[in-house]
């Protein structure tokens, strides 16, 4: 499993608020605890809010409010989307400010819950190229309004893929989409910033019984 689908993966498991402890991770994963607390180490300087220790084990913070307004989804990620490309911009001094707004806006945010759990701080080493998924954003979204399936195909998988997409979110910096994958007949979590080529279909879709995001959430909910 490369890096990046491992600490995807790590990422995964703390969303569900649960204490997970790191001999459990490395045995699931097949790595040494060394890796795994490496890991953590890389996901809490990319923004994940992780909470834990050695020994004990690791989640996330659950909920956050920037005060004194209440952000939507949708208006968080302007936010973040416009800080990081200011910061990824060839604008040194716009580029460090960029920055250390983040870093202020991370120093205010308390806990709340209303809200997910979020953090500005920018990503580093192997989550910089989330960025690469802002120009998939609009097409998933429409085709989210509409219930337009897709056509895609990924950077590390070239056989296309008809999917329904459900839902977007991100995390730690990076945009996920949860869909039914037509092509492999199961629900797929996949990284919008490893989507190669994306094409809408022609026809919409309805919610069939076990294709559905409520269908999918209950799966999840499901695993221990």
């Amino acid at each position: 499993m490369k890096r990046t689908d491992r600490l995807y993966t790590l990422m995964t498991r703390l969303k569900d608020g649960g204490l997970h402890r790191a001999e459990d991770l490395a045995t699931e994963l097949g790595v040494s605890l060394r890796t795994i607390y490496r890991d953590m180490d890389t996901l809490a300087a990319s923004g994940v809010p992780v909470e834990g220790e050695r020994g004990l084990g690791y989640t996330a913070r659950a909920t956050i409010t920037l005060p004194p307004m209440n952000l939507t989804d949708a208006e968080l990620e302007a936010l973040h989307i416009g800080l990081a490309a200011v910061a990824a911009s060839d604008m040194p001094e716009q580029a460090d400010a960029a920055r250390t707004l983040a870093s202020k806006m991370d120093a205010v945010l308390p806990e709340d819950a209303g809200m997910a759990a979020r953090s500005f701080g920018f990503a580093t080493y192997p989550f910089s190229e989330a960025a690469q998924g802002f120009r998939h954003m609009p097409a998933i979204r429409a085709a989210l309004r509409a219930r337009q399936k897709l056509r895609l195909t990924f950077l590390d998988d070239t056989k296309p893929h008809d999917v329904r997409p459900l839902h977007m979110d991100y995390w730690g910096r990076i945009w996920t989409c949860i869909a039914w994958d037509e092509t492999d007949g199961a629900f797929s979590s996949f990284r919008i910033d490893r989507v190669d080529t994306l094409r809408p279909l022609p026809g919409l879709f309805v919610d069939e019984p076990g294709k559905s995001l409520k269908d999918y959430q209950a799966l999840e909910n499901a695993k221990p």
